[in-house]
């Protein structure tokens, strides 16, 4: 299986490029809810992609993105704030999935909630602001924008232990 998250993008278009680990993330989730009720092991499975998807996601979004559009779409700044803290929130789930095991009384309950904040979120990014950065940024800009978000891929966090993963939760709780 390809690495997730990683590249081999058709398009350097920023928004492609999230929408591309959006659907990637989504068959995640789907393959999870597939899995059924006792498939403990492919469940602790899935969900440790799940976690490395989210973390190399929300850091390339956090660290790349958010900060370009809030500057460059003053129109969205309050999506833009409300993402970080959905981020937040989804870090905050991971940091406790990864403590669990897949047998845990809460392990699915967890991940259902998880599933669903983030299932939330990608359907606001994608409905409400990304066409208002499409048209504000246009064509060039996202390519630009997009190259940087790959850039950052190749450096980001697989685990919210890494350091550079826990900046960002912590930076949440402080800015």
């Amino acid at each position: 299986m390809a690495p997730l998250l990683r590249g081999d993008h058709t398009s350097t278009d920023a928004i492609v490029i999230l929408k591309d680990d959006h659907k990637q993330i989504k068959k995640l989730f789907n393959d999870f809810r597939a899995a059924g009720p006792n498939a403990t092991k492919t469940k602790g499975d899935i969900v440790g992609k799940i976690i490395d998807a989210l973390t190399v996601h929300t850091y390339i979004e956090n660290e790349g993105m958010y900060p370009a559009v809030r500057k460059a779409v003053p129109a969205v700044e309050d999506d833009i704030l409300e993402s970080y803290e959905e981020h937040h929130v989804a870090d905050l789930l991971v940091m406790e999935l990864v403590t669990m095991k897949p047998e845990d009384e809460r392990f699915d309950a967890k991940t259902t909630v998880l599933i669903e904040n983030v299932e939330h979120h990608i359907e606001e990014e994608e409905s409400e602001w990304f066409p208002e950065v499409r048209k504000t940024l246009g064509r060039k800009e996202l390519q630009r924008l997009g190259e940087e978000l790959l850039e950052l891929k190749k450096k980001a966090p697989h685990s919210p232990a890494q350091p550079s993963a826990l900046k960002k939760t912590i930076d949440a709780i402080v800015r």
